[in-house]
């Protein structure tokens, strides 16, 4: 007896252990869940990129109740974003939905020279140069977006760059349904 528990129990650690190790392998390694899926967008006040021009100097996420919208963490220094960017510009033709920027870590003549090379499709562009607000909102890195309801709920976060097949299987039909409510 004690012979066979000596070879049987390390054939059922490492039988455990391989079939952990095959399950993660049916999981999206970028699927990142969130904790603020279904609960508040974070409070926060940021300054605009478009501050000192005429308009007001700060933004809030409150300033959007009421709308369906999309929150993009993006920044000048970040490579992923110029690939998603054009998806983007799009997205802000077709009108499905506002779009707000959010640079993060971004020094505003930075983020207003590389807007004006790649387009601009926000409606407003809040600048988080410390990256407090970022930490509160769960970021992990730039390119992220948040898509937020009509009661400031996030209710989906993409992590890294959008595709157009994203956009088309699971952005829009959850904007459109949203606007719809």
């Amino acid at each position: 007896m004690g012979r066979v528990l000596r070879f049987a129990l390390p054939l059922l650690f490492f039988a455990g252990l391989g079939w952990f190790l095959l399950k993660g392998l049916d999981k999206d390694p970028r699927a990142l869940p969130s904790v603020l899926i279904d609960k508040p967008v974070p409070a926060f006040s940021l300054p605009l990129l478009t501050a000192g021009q005429s308009g007001p100097d700060t933004w809030t996420p409150a300033q959007m109740k009421g709308q369906v919208w999309l929150l993009n963490v993006w920044g000048s220094w970040c490579a992923a974003c110029v690939t998603e960017h054009p998806l983007l510009n799009e997205l802000a033709r077709a009108k499905v939905l506002p779009l707000v920027g959010f640079a993060w870590k971004d020094a505003p003549a930075a983020s207003q020279a590389w807007l004006n090379k790649h387009g601009n499709p926000f409606q407003v562009v809040v600048l988080d140069q410390p990256g407090r607000s970022a930490i509160d909102l769960g970021v992990y890195g730039a390119p992220e977006s948040y898509l937020i309801d009509k009661q400031g709920r996030i209710r989906f976060k993409q992590v890294g760059p959008f595709t157009a097949e994203i956009i088309q299987s699971q952005l829009l039909p959850l904007a459109r349904k949203l606007v719809a409510e």
